[in-house]
């Protein structure tokens, strides 16, 4: 088992190297001189330094361009990074290889509302089976994704409505001390929006929006190619858009939020009135079968044909499809990549919110406009997450 951990780029250009590779894959060193339009000599310099610092190795000889052949280099085997999604009912961690790619994945169910010591550890439990499992006991760095406002720079959460417990708690100096590598808190939307920004549908979009409806619903911004945290990190928070003058109340404390409408446990509380009161027999019958109503059970029971939840998903999809639709107008986004639990209700749901954006958008706004769901599911989290503590590691945030 590996217990040394490689070191971290030093320069600018290794930075930019080591980034190449991640998002690139293997390279020659002629390629790297001529995308960096840089002498072989100083590629070669730092290849040399980042060879020593076991962040890359040579892989084999370049494809013959007449004359002397290059060599390809990689990022180097032994390089780790650790990705973990704190949900409000799961908690997911990953290991990924030094090109983000899952080497080892796990997945548990866990309410955020325990509190902090609780679910870290489960999160850190879990991150140490998987290390072990891929060979190594410490990894290079870890990203950590929590469902709340988050203080990008001092790492803790701050104020999270459905995180009770939680507010300032040092989530990064309790995984950096557990793990002894630098460790990046984000998120968890913002998370899922780098994750499919690096492996997932949104690959080549330079603007988009990635939407999480799920327990809570939220949004993760991409602009020219960049993350957008916004002044205070709290971009995205559509959750909390006023759909109605009342309603339910939030746990923002307001009333009518799209979150009160249509997150995970409005529509568990739909559904089971729907239940008691006897306008789905079907929703009713699944009750008494599981005890319980959520998502799980309306997907089921939507899928079965019943009425009911198909009316319920329809206007809840409704109601986040207008929602996104102020958003296009304003954004004017290439793409809207749709994730979360709730995207399990299939295409009732999609075809829902397809259609209020298309309605209630301009049409020069949504012309080009792809809306799809996730490429990576449960993953989006995890991949975003390592790929943050990798911009650390690999010299992008410093």
């Amino acid at each position: 088992m590996e217990t040394s951990v490689p070191g971290r780029a030093e320069t600018r250009l290794q930075a930019k190297i080591l980034t190449r590779l991640r998002d690139a894959g293997p390279q020659s060193r002629i390629q790297l001189s001529e995308h960096f339009e840089v002498s072989r000599t100083t590629i070669g310099t730092e290849l040399s330094r980042l060879t020593a610092l076991q962040l890359v190795e040579e892989i084999g000889p370049a494809a013959s361009r007449g004359g002397r052949r290059s060599t390809v280099v990689d990022l180097a085997g032994r390089v780790r990074f650790v990705g973990v999604a704190i949900g409000a009912t799961s908690v997911s961690a990953a290991v990924t290889d030094g090109r983000l790619r899952v080497l080892a994945f796990e997945r548990a169910e866990c309410d955020v509302r325990q509190g902090p010591e609780p679910v870290l550890e489960l999160a850190m439990e879990q991150s140490r089976r998987l290390l072990l499992k891929s060979g190594v006991d410490r990894p290079m760095g870890v990203g950590v994704g929590v469902p709340g406002p988050v203080d990008f720079s001092r790492g803790i959460p701050i104020s999270p409505p459905i995180m009770p417990g939680w507010d300032g708690y040092p989530i990064r100096d309790v995984f950096g001390m557990r793990f002894d590598c630098p460790v990046v808190l984000d998120n968890h939307v913002n998370a899922m929006a780098l994750g499919e920004q690096h492996a997932g549908a949104a690959g080549t979009a330079e603007n988009f929006l990635f939407v999480k409806v799920g327990a809570g619903i939220g949004c993760g911004i991409v602009a020219k190619g960049e993350l957008y945290r916004g002044m205070d990190g709290c971009a995205g928070y559509i959750g909390h858009i006023p759909v109605a003058d009342s309603g339910e109340i939030c746990v923002c404390g307001n009333t009518g939020c799209l979150e009160a409408s249509f997150g995970g446990d409005a529509l568990a509380r739909d559904a089971l009135a729907a239940a008691r009161s006897g306008r789905s027999p079907l929703l009713g019958e699944l009750l008494e079968r599981d005890g319980t109503l959520t998502a799980v059970q309306v997907g089921e029971a939507v899928a079965a044909g019943d009425a009911t939840s198909v009316q319920m998903v329809r206007d809840g999809g409704r109601r986040v499809g207008e929602v996104l639709a102020g958003l296009v107008s304003f954004f004017n986004p290439s793409l809207i990549v749709l994730g979360g639990g709730l995207t399990l209700l299939g295409h009732v749901l999609l075809a829902e919110i397809r259609g209020a954006i298309y309605r209630r958008s301009p049409p020069l706004a949504t012309r080009n406009l792809p809306i799809t769901m996730s490429d990576l599911g449960p993953q989006a989290g995890v991949i975003g997450a390592a790929r943050l503590v990798s911009e650390e590691v690999y010299g992008v945030l410093r």
